[in-house]
């Protein structure tokens, strides 16, 4: 997701009717593709809006009516707007397992004795 947080108060409020958030959009409409023939070639039924403040982008192409498509990207954009509104959740970190920490000493004992090995032997005396 490529929107930015508000920081101060988090984001805006998500509007509750749909002529509000259109008004918080730029609608676009596109011939959608897909299944449909002929049909499907002439009508502009493809529709994508772009939040304003947000730049978040969502398109519905699902349907053969463009109404119902900019009702399917509404919700789309509602959900996405209130997901922007929740704060990530703070990571904890976890600590190292008593067997991993094992296995590390244990490491590092054996490379410490192949280090010795290396060792010019002792002088006698």
């Amino acid at each position: 997701m490529t929107a930015r947080r508000e920081e101060e108060g988090g984001a805006a409020l998500v509007p509750e009717t749909d002529e509000e958030l259109l008004a918080q959009c730029r609608v676009d409409t596109f011939r959608s593709g897909g299944k449909g023939g002929q049909h499907q070639n002439v009508t502009e039924s493809g529709v994508r809006l772009t939040h304003e403040s947000t730049g978040i982008v969502v398109i519905a192409r699902n349907e053969r009516s463009q109404h119902r498509n900019r009702t399917l990207a509404l919700a789309r954009l509602r959900r996405r707007l209130r997901l922007l509104r929740t704060p990530d959740k703070e990571r904890v970190p976890t600590g190292i397992p008593r067997g991993e920490r094992r296995r590390r000493l244990d490491e590092k004992r054996r490379k410490g004795a192949t280090k010795d090995l290396r060792k010019p032997p002792p002088p006698d005396e």
